[in-house]
């Protein structure tokens, strides 16, 4: 048994409240004194309430823990709450200030007035209150509508723990629809799905089951299909076959075609969805997905045809310069390139390490702001802006914070009608746009700017839906310029030729030097998965810091071509948690996962109110068992994650390949073996090697390697960008320029 996951039993707790130590109107997170009956002291309840008040009688269920801070706490999963019976009781609960209008000398006079009967008088006979001294007409009105407002919350709440709901998430659905929650649920529960973080579409399945709604309710169906789509977005399609519509949400919902079919001409009907056609093929689209494709669409062939904003560049004259400001050579085709990308509105770059991608951007760069270009740059992910910062000198932002993301509604506040101000736009990393925010940075583009894509289209595709860089650079809307000459100061990193030999379906060289002397990549051959997990964790824990001099934790990192199996991200994390980070007295058991400072974590969503997004790097720097709060230090700041908020965590000793793009490490190490075999693609292996910046190790087979090697495709994705940038044709776009 793994004793390091293994949970204390669940036990059941009830009692009076004696005092609300915390209570978070916005989580329902509380810290309670609940008097238990054989006890002589209180004891102390963490867990969660819409409305909590002193006095009232809680019923909970969750586990003793013992905290090394705080001491014997019940830390409760389950909490409901009733309002009190006794006079004492309704004294200190109407004392306590839960409604507006009545504070401890109001409920001292009450109570001496009614009795154990109070609660029953405000509810049935209200106009009595008016017999008390000091309490008239408007202040009565508004302990009638505060006792009211009190009722609704426990009567919601007590509903939705009668349908399995846990107390955090009924909190959130609380707050999300206050007094209509109920009536939202009972006559529609998918809508929690699209309404409300957290919760999918399995959660708001079983609440649907749980309020009486057939598994083959047309209201299931249809919520179904959005359901199907969302798991294709998951794989990157934008849209899906007719047919493998069907097939996919009959699986998922396990009813027949006929009943899919019905619920997908409805949702036809009613906009959610869009047909269209694919490569001939009939397709069905989330509206939103298809709105966004003809957006990028539009917007790029606008580009297209416009004329930069800054004045012609005479490229040979500037060429000269740049080369004596910089004390660097342009090669014949970055010249070419510089000259192409100052006559363009709009150009793509694109090749793989060591070809002059950055020497080549800085150039353009240069040129373009000694002719006072204003420009702004950005890339996906935090670590690739700082990157591309350290690499021009200039500041360059998230997508997200350079679009000013919106807490509030999940958008950003830049946009069409409030652009950037620039002339310029520079992105990096662009193989890492999905649709929707390649829409969203086309749409804050002034319409005077002009636009600069630099990315690897030979590694995998975005992680969200779509594959925005490889359809316009195969479409030919805009100008293309594809660098492929490796120069000599990275043709020497085994790791660059390694990559360059993959990306051309070769098997890199595997042989280490013949004299023993350091490289910056190694093969270490192994087949058994046990003896491959013992290999990486010697290799992480104690030769790589002995050899090299890097952190273990901070500057190297796993990545797994798949989450499962005893060489996926999953059970590496696991083995290397408890080799890197042991005796750990401090921790957290939420979501699958443990969590204790000095562990390394990533969040796995975009959250716009700590401003965090998917793939960020953190430490966790602490566990607050009383407050049920973790701290982790994230881009060089300090984060706070409430307990129940930890589904956006994972471990990230290892993680997926794929979670990785548009990120380098200082060492990557890479399992790759045959029990990979379902996920082992050219794409996948190239990308994982192109995260590497100064040490590679691989652990695995030869043979899994050249299998990944020969499969040239990552896969098949449903895609409508590059046939809506074709429609126009490409008879004025500039011919691609090329590196010999």
């Amino acid at each position: 048994m793994n004793t390091r996951t293994a949970k204390p039993p669940r036990e059941a707790l009830s009692g009076s409240v004696e005092r609300v130590t915390f209570h978070a109107e916005e989580t329902g997170f509380c810290v309670l004194r609940v008097k238990v009956r054989g006890t002589r002291d209180p004891v102390t309840v963490v867990g969660h309430a819409g409305a909590i008040s002193a006095g009232e009688f809680v019923q909970a269920s969750g586990a003793w823990n013992n905290d090394r801070q705080h001491g014997l706490q019940f830390k409760a999963e389950f909490l409901r709450s009733v309002p009190p019976t006794t006079a004492e009781g309704i004294e200190r609960y109407l004392g306590s200030g839960m409604i507006k209008g009545i504070g401890p000398v109001n409920a001292k006079r009450m109570v001496a007035a009614f009795g154990e009967r109070t609660l029953d008088v405000i509810e049935e006979t209200p106009e009595r209150l008016r017999d008390i001294g000091g309490i008239g007409p408007k202040r009565a009105a508004g302990i009638v509508a505060g006792w009211a407002e009190q009722k609704v919350i426990r009567e919601i709440m007590l509903a939705l723990h009668g349908w399995g709901v846990s107390t955090s998430r009924a909190v959130r659905i609380y707050k999300t629809y206050a007094s209509d929650a109920v009536a939202v649920i009972v006559d529609n529960p998918y809508r929690l799905a699209r309404d409300i973080r957290g919760i999918g579409f399995l959660t708001a399945d079983r609440i649907a089951e749980k309020v009486g709604i057939e598994k083959t309710s047309m209201k299931r169906v249809r919520a179904g299909i959005s359901h199907a789509l969302a798991e294709a977005m998951s794989e990157g399609h934008c849209g899906l076959p007719v047919h493998d519509l069907q097939d996919l949400a009959c699986k998922l919902l396990e009813v027949d075609g006929e009943l899919v079919n019905q619920a997908t001409a409805l949702e036809l009907a009613d906009g959610s969805v869009v047909e269209d056609n694919v490569r001939k093929e009939r397709c069905v689209f989330l509206a939103g997905l298809h709105a966004a494709e003809a957006q990028i669409a539009a917007r790029l062939h606008t580009l297209a045809d416009g004329n930069p904003p800054w004045p012609a560049v005479n490229t040979a004259k500037a060429i000269g310069w740049v080369e004596a400001k910089t004390g660097l050579t342009l090669a014949p085709s970055q010249r070419d390139a510089l000259e192409l990308a100052v006559r363009s509105k709009a150009t793509v770059i694109t090749g793989g390490p060591g070809v002059g991608k950055t020497t080549l951007v800085n150039s353009i760069l240069k040129v373009l702001t000694a002719k006072g270009v204003s420009v702004s740059l950005c890339a996906p992910t935090g670590r690739a802006a700082k990157r591309l910062s350290e690499s021009t000198g200039m500041e360059a932002l998230t997508v997200h914070r350079l679009l000013e993301t919106d807490p509030k509604n999940g958008g950003f506040r830049r946009n069409d009608a409030n652009p950037l101000s620039c002339d310029l736009l520079v992105v990096d990393e662009s193989s890492m746009l999905d649709v929707m925010l390649a829409r969203s940075l086309l749409r804050a583009l002034p319409d005077h700017a002009g636009l600069l894509m630099v990315g690897d289209v030979d590694q995998l595709p975005s992680v969200g839906p779509g594959r925005v860089l490889a359809d316009i650079i195969e479409s030919g809307a805009v100008p293309v310029v594809r660098l492929t000459e490796v120069f000599r100061q990275a043709a020497g990193s085994r790791i660059v030729a390694s990559a360059h030999a993959i990306n051309r379906g070769r098997m890199p060289d595997l042989t280490r030097p013949a004299d023993g002397s350091l490289t910056d990549f190694y093969f270490i051959e192994e087949s058994d998965p046990a003896e491959a997990v013992r290999k990486i964790i010697a290799t992480i824990r104690e030769r790589i810091p002995a050899s090299f001099g890097f952190d273990p934790v901070r500057d190297v990192q796993v990545l797994c071509p798949m989450q499962r199996g005893a060489l996926g991200a999953r059970a590496l994390n696991a083995a290397l948690q408890e080799a890197l980070n042991p005796g750990r007295t401090e921790k957290v058991e939420r979501f699958g996962w443990t969590y204790s400072p000095g562990d390394k974590v990533m969040q796995v969503e975009n959250d716009y109110d700590r401003s965090v997004y998917n793939g960020d790097l953190g430490i966790v720097t602490g566990v607050d068992t009383e407050q049920s709060d973790l701290t982790a230090e994230i881009d060089g700041r300090e984060v706070s994650y409430g307990f129940s908020d930890l589904d956006e965590l994972s471990l990230a000793y290892a993680t997926s390949i794929h979670k990785s793009q548009g990120s380098e490490y200082p060492v990557v190490v890479m399992p790759i073996t045959m029990s990979h075999y379902n996920m082992l693609s050219r794409p996948l292996i190239y990308t994982g090697v192109t995260r590497a910046k100064k040490l590679l190790v691989m652990v695995g087979e030869r043979r899994a390697l050249g299998i990944a090697i020969r499969n040239a495709s990552a896969g098949k994705r449903w895609t409508r960008l590059g046939e809506v940038l074709m429609e126009r044709g490409t008879d004025s776009v500039p011919a691609t320029a090329a590196a010999p």
